[in-house]
């Protein structure tokens, strides 16, 4: 079984992470795509950041209605900061009878050379990148084990909700409404 792993601090979940993996498990040879939750992303500030449980939740709350996508904390057990090879050399130990693959924007590729241990990865593992608005392929893209996809853009970020709903705006169909409905229940992002 291939599994694709779409990593992220889905801070929160939104439309577009569910279209772009959806997508890419119907027309490419993904048996399943894994949104695995980062508790923290080495890139990224903390402090923006909801609870690593509240967002897995919001994760699980959103794909629960496809069996084809699924919520993962593996992470969660591993050292901080989050390193993709580790996470991949564990699951791998893990699931000797799964072969991974990684999902990522195109812009992520500008940066990949940043990665720990970035040519293991690109040797490795099949990565599928979905082409993200003002980034290119760079030259990663000419790998044999990097694959283009062409997703329909999808322009919505975690950013734009969380900012929205501080200033009191809807984001209906922005968010899957399950995971909608708790964020409004909880008052995430309000505040």
């Amino acid at each position: 079984m291939k599994i694709g792993l779409f990593f992220g601090s889905f801070n929160p979940i939104h439309t577009g992470h569910l279209i772009i993996a959806n997508y890419l498990h119907s027309l490419s040879d993904l048996d399943k795509v894994w949104f695995v939750v980062s508790p923290q992303n080495p890139f990224k500030s903390k402090s923006t950041l909801l609870n690593k449980y509240d967002r897995f939740h919001l994760v699980q709350l959103a794909v629960e209605d496809n069996d084809n996508l699924e919520a993962s904390n593996i992470e969660f057990s591993m050292p901080l900061p989050s390193y993709t090879i580790d996470t991949l050399v564990y699951l791998k130990e893990k699931h000797p009878d799964k072969q991974f693959s990684l999902i990522m924007g195109s812009d992520n590729l500008k940066s990949f050379h940043k990665w720990k241990n970035h040519e293991s990865i690109l040797e490795d593992y099949d990565i599928y990148v979905y082409r993200r608005l003002g980034s290119d392929t760079h030259q990663l893209g000419e790998h044999s084990n990097v694959h283009i996809i062409d997703v329909p853009f999808i322009e919505i970020s975690s950013t734009f909700i969380r900012e929205s709903i501080k200033a009191g705006r809807s984001v209906k169909y922005f968010v899957p409404e399950p995971a909608l409905k708790y964020i409004e229940e909880m008052n995430y992002y309000s505040e």
